[in-house]
């Protein structure tokens, strides 16, 4: 029977081992769930009441921030974009597109003459509220808060660049427990 030497290198501990393999494994884990964040998904929290009932304050809401996602907006959807005054994350719905004539009538959103129904807006609060016709020029979808007493959208600063979309809220949810 022949010994071999033993070797000059001291093994590694089956538990180091573990360790080693572990601490990998949630590092790659981790720097997924950051990329998956920086450029696909992203939770942005809801400060204002612009977009109540729909996003309450406290609100966390998930924006998908594909190129497709981008481009894609469309009728209806959440879109987020920087404020045009301070450029912090805002969150309204696309109410019409390019092409597509609005207007407000006693607080009841106009599209192409036809008049919109938003289960979302309690029209009671904005009772005598007017905005004229105007078209959506191209290239810019026009958005507006589901609160429209106390939104800051369209109807202050224009039409919505499409490029300036930053993403779609795709789900949100509200931790506090009103």
């Amino acid at each position: 029977m022949v010994q071999t030497a033993p070797s000059s290198a001291p093994a590694v501990p089956r538990r180091r081992r573990r360790k080693t393999v572990l601490t990998v494994v949630v590092i790659a884990v981790l720097a997924g769930l950051f990329a998956l964040r920086l450029w696909v998904i992203e939770p942005v929290g809801v400060d204002l009441d612009s977009m109540e009932p729909t996003l309450a304050p406290g609100s966390i809401a998930f924006v998908l921030k594909t190129e497709q996602a981008r481009s894609d907006a469309q009728l209806g959807d959440l879109v987020v974009f920087p404020s045009p005054a301070d450029e912090t994350p805002v969150i309204k719905r696309v109410v019409a597109e390019a092409g597509q004539q609005i207007e407000v009538r006693d607080a009841l959103l106009y599209v192409d003459s036809i008049p919109v129904r938003e289960p979302f807006v309690d029209h009671s609060t904005i009772d005598g509220t007017f905005y004229p016709l105007t078209e959506v020029p191209p290239g810019t979808v026009f958005v507006m808060g589901d609160n429209r007493e106390q939104s800051i959208d369209s109807r202050d600063f224009g039409p919505l660049p499409l490029d300036s979309i930053e993403g779609v809220v795709v789900w949100s949810f509200n931790p506090s427990f009103k």
